[in-house]
């Protein structure tokens, strides 16, 4: 299982994937949206996790459970 964050990054102007604990970055995309897309696929490939979504200030604002990762509520995700 592999955790996935996604967050901006101002220099590149880019939306940045990087795998928890990691220390380069996975990859990058245009939009929030398509990072999102590419750090769940990521996640899928290695076994599920969460993939954790920050916005521009730099703080969590969201976080979806990649299957077959465990999800550490028991209530249904509403977003996603």
């Amino acid at each position: 299982m592999a955790n996935y964050h996604v967050s901006k990054d101002n220099e590149k102007q880019q939306w940045r994937i990087k795998k928890e604990g990691a220390t380069k970055v996975s990859g990058y995309a245009d939009t929030q949206k398509e990072a999102e897309k590419i750090a769940k696929e990521l996640s899928v490939n290695s076994g599920g996790g969460e993939v954790r979504i920050h916005g521009l200030d730099g703080k969590i604002r969201d976080s979806d459970t990649v299957k077959p990762g465990n999800d550490p509520r028991s209530s249904k995700d509403t977003k996603h």
